[in-house]
């Protein structure tokens, strides 16, 4: 016998079945993060590259950082590589079976939060004098 309801409900799981959690959260950006931050290697790639090129090189570039795009660029970049640094840890204390019940896993996600914005906050404020 056939059963009507069971083609009008999603397949599971669903994204739409499910709340999003700090962690998967979390983990969704730690990877997206991870995967950005190739761009800013290249980058340094680039301009490391420039140095033995001769002075001209190595200023287009060092213009290119100077600039409000290159300046947006570069602290997007240093919080990528905080937060991507912070999840990491928390991984690596996972693995030790640290901090992994329900409490201290809520903990450490607004931490990570919280922490990745004020470092590069105050990195980038200190930066600037």
């Amino acid at each position: 016998m056939r059963n009507v309801t069971s083609e009008k409900r999603p397949l599971s799981p669903h994204l739409t079945v499910y709340r999003p959690q700090n962690t998967s959260v979390l983990s969704i950006f730690h990877r997206l993060t991870g995967i950005g931050l190739v761009f800013p290697t290249l980058i340094i790639l680039v301009w490391l590259i420039c140095i033995p090129l001769g002075p001209s090189y190595f200023n287009l570039v060092t213009l290119f950082f100077e600039s409000i795009i290159g300046k947006i660029f570069l602290t997007l970049s240093l919080w990528a590589l905080i937060y991507h640094t912070l999840t990491g840890i928390r991984h690596l204390i996972w693995d030790l079976g640290i901090g992994v019940d329900i409490k201290w896993v809520d903990l450490s996600s607004w931490f990570i939060i919280i922490g990745s914005f004020g470092a590069s906050g105050i990195i980038v404020a200190v930066g600037a004098n």
